[in-house]
């Protein structure tokens, strides 16, 4: 309430807005995440085309600004995230078309791609155990030992697949 008793809400306009943001930005962030995970099964075996690492870079890079379009609420761990994302995507951009891979920016341009893929997977479990009813139940607080055992599981699958696509490198 307003001082004078007037009550201001949010015009329907900008709620239907972000409602559709939101549509967007899912359907982005997951184009990403699947995208991601075809790059990186190409650092570990086949390779892939320069359109799907292409796809996974600008997808993911569409992903954190459309994050920053969202109402602000203070500093959270998802603007934090995004934060982190802008500054590894121009450093795997960079590594990707400024230095051509060679040498050591490839193992710069996989870490710092597996850094956003990272978090943007990490954001994906944040959203299912906020939206689907099963997980919710067995995490509300997302304190729980299931959401913990689940991100855990997660950090420590994107620290294998960082060995293993680092390792599996030759920077020379």
């Amino acid at each position: 309430m307003i001082e004078g008793g007037m009550n201001y809400a949010i015009p329907v306009s900008i709620h239907m807005a972000v409602e559709i943001l939101t549509i967007i930005h899912v359907i982005i962030s997951l184009v990403a995440i699947a995208s991601g995970f075809v790059v990186v099964a190409g650092w570990l075996g086949n390779p892939i085309s320069l359109k799907w690492t292409l796809l996974f870079l600008w997808t993911t890079i569409a992903t954190s600004v459309s994050g920053f379009l969202f109402p602000f609420k203070g500093f959270t761990p998802a603007f934090g995230f995004g934060v982190i994302s802008m500054i590894v995507l121009p450093l795997a951009l960079y590594a990707l078309h400024g230095r051509r891979l060679q040498g050591r920016w490839k193992n710069v341009y996989r870490v710092s791609a597996l850094i956003a893929l990272y978090l943007n997977t990490f954001a994906l479990v944040v959203q299912l155990f906020l939206k689907v009813p099963f997980l919710k139940a067995i995490a509300p607080a997302q304190t729980d030992p299931p959401f913990a055992i689940a991100q855990i599981l997660l950090l420590a699958l994107f620290l294998w697949l960082g060995f293993k696509s680092v390792r599996g490198s030759n920077p020379a």
